[in-house]
């Protein structure tokens, strides 16, 4: 599997997309807020929403659309998050029906996602005006484009690509993402749109990506509140050639190991892009008793508010990441947990089974400087092992969030 320089979710074969400036946010008349993509063929879809009650009447909407499992395009928007608006369905449905009509297909083939302010009725001109000109608009050299339409207090366009061969056909998956703040575990106000050109059923398809996100974008958390909003939508057209992926067979697994690494690409991405972020954390936990408690570890660390500050302040307080692990609830000898703190300025072990070693905080604090830090832990108990992601805590995320409606 190689990753496809400046891949995006256009590379794939049969994907086009475009963004545009709609001004869905009266306010917004520099950056692109509206995006459009779509597959020259009808596509295998599958998709996995946030687990939060009060969701986005988009999510509603896509949720009865891909009910078969099929799709063509994706309508998406910054700026305003269409939820709890008392005519939310009806106007997800109407910019279902005006990207449906510019590309003469059926409005039910058809995902709507939208982000940004809550409670705010979202204004149909925009689209109105907007979607048209977008179709027009559809290239192969669009990703780019549509990926900043999605974005909100994201600093980065976060989009990637890889590309492997399956039944002796190339096959290529491409993605865009979107989130910087309100991302917690069982993803957050993230929206991902990813595309392949690999043929694949939908039941193959929604349980690919069902495996692919526990093991990527669930294993994010930047604030610990998990949005209304959170969409990841993945369309398969099949036009790469290989025969199609019905059953859990070494294809399926084939398939399934490449989207679960691009979807670990795009968790970092986000992590990293967390809101006032200036480190990407990744909590690396290996020795546990099963799976499950390598992930509930790696979670409670990357959750913990103080290591987050911590690592803001360069500081290798290991015993919060101690801390961390003992509340996590899940099953540690915590007399046999060693951490150790790497980064590309070094490696320093802090602490052997369960207590505190002398080291050099003179390059403990060179380790932590570093943009990405990984907080390794060894619980020695077993073989489950997982990994998690998430970023420092720092004032400007304070800051963004203290006046991010107004």
């Amino acid at each position: 599997m190689n990753f496809i320089e400046n891949g995006t979710v256009t590379s794939p074969k049969g994907f086009k997309a475009a963004g545009v400036i709609g001004s869905v946010k009266p306010s917004n008349t520099t950056k692109r807020d509206i995006a459009l993509i779509a597959s020259d063929v009808l596509c295998s879809t599958a998709a996995v929403f946030t687990k939060n009650l009060v969701k986005s009447s988009a999510i509603i909407v896509t949720q009865k659309n891909i009910a078969n499992g099929k799709a063509q395009a994706v309508i998406a928007n910054s700026g305003n998050a269409n939820t709890c608006n008392a005519d939310g369905e009806e106007k997800a449905l109407r910019m279902c029906e005006l990207a449906a009509q510019s590309l003469g297909i059926d409005k039910s083939d058809v995902i709507v996602a939208s982000t940004g302010v809550i409670g705010q009725v979202i204004p149909i001109e925009p689209f109105e005006k907007s979607v048209p000109v977008l179709a027009q608009l559809l290239s192969e050299n669009g990703g780019t484009d549509a990926a900043e339409a999605i974005m909100t207090t994201d600093t980065v366009k976060k989009e990637a690509a890889v590309s492997f061969e399956l039944d002796g056909k190339n096959v290529t998956i491409g993605a865009i993402a979107k989130g910087s703040g309100m991302i917690h575990i069982n993803m957050g106000t993230m929206l991902s749109f990813v595309t392949t050109d690999a043929a694949v059923s939908p039941e193959m398809l929604k349980s690919a990506l069902t495996e692919a996100v526990e093991h990527s974008y669930n294993m994010v958390s930047v604030d610990g509140d998990t949005s209304t909003n959170d969409t990841l939508a993945i369309l398969a057209n099949g036009l790469a050639g290989n025969s199609e992926i019905t059953e859990k067979n070494d294809d399926y697994k084939v398939f399934t190991s490449a989207l679960t690494k691009l979807c670990k690409t795009m968790a970092k991405k986000l992590a990293a892009d967390g809101e006032g972020a200036t480190k990407l954390i990744i909590c690396n936990v290996k020795g546990a008793k099963t799976p499950v408690d390598a992930k509930g570890v790696a979670k409670a660390v990357i959750c913990s508010s103080l290591v987050k500050a911590a690592m803001f302040g360069a500081d290798v307080n290991w015993g919060r990441v101690l801390c961390a692990i003992g509340y996590s609830g899940c099953d540690v000898d915590v007399t046999k947990v060693d951490v150790a703190f790497e980064s590309a300025g070094g490696r320093i072990d802090v602490c052997k089974n369960g207590a505190g070693i002398d080291f050099s905080e003179e390059l403990a604090k060179q380790i932590l400087l570093e943009k990405e830090i990984t907080i390794d832990i060894a619980l020695n108990d077993g073989t489950g092992c997982a990994e998690a992601y998430g970023c420092d805590l720092t004032y400007d995320y304070v800051k963004i969030n203290g006046d991010y409606r107004t």
